[in-house]
């Protein structure tokens, strides 16, 4: 499971919305508690691919998001991204790229911008299962 507040998801909702018709994209900082991964900071990325089929961070932007989130004694959980005009679930490139099995994999779908769809994933050897993203009001 993982979890993060209405605000932070309609905070990278919106940055989507500005970078339609691109992908957007960004990291999940945070920390594990014996729930699942608890989103403390959506850190808003540049894809430098500047596409929308696909996005890509760059490794000094990562490593800068990296020692951030360990001055907050948080770490990477996965990303979040968009799909400005297919549903919200990883596409065979999408599942091919995540290499970590520990990380979550967020998808925003914008096919209906008034009305986007966020799931969350697992990717494990090219398979993706749906994992439980639980909104919260605020911060716990």
């Amino acid at each position: 499971m993982i979890s993060m507040t209405k605000g932070q998801l309609e905070q990278f909702t919106e940055h989507a919305k500005r970078c339609l018709p691109e992908e957007a994209c960004a990291l999940l900082l945070g920390e594990y508690d014996e729930n699942g991964k608890i989103v403390r900071e959506v850190y808003i990325t540049e894809n430098v691919d500047h596409t929308n089929e696909h996005f890509t961070i760059t490794p000094q932007e990562q490593l800068k998001a990296v020692r951030y989130a360990r001055k907050q004694g948080w770490c990477i959980l996965g990303n979040i991204h968009s799909h400005p005009e297919t549903p919200s679930r990883p596409s065979e490139e999408d599942k091919r790229l995540a290499v970590d099995p520990k990380a979550s994999y967020l998808i925003v779908s914008l096919m209906d911008a008034e009305n986007p769809v966020c799931k969350a994933f697992h990717v494990e050897n090219l398979v993706s299962e749906q994992e439980t993203l639980f909104l919260t009001e605020e911060d716990t």
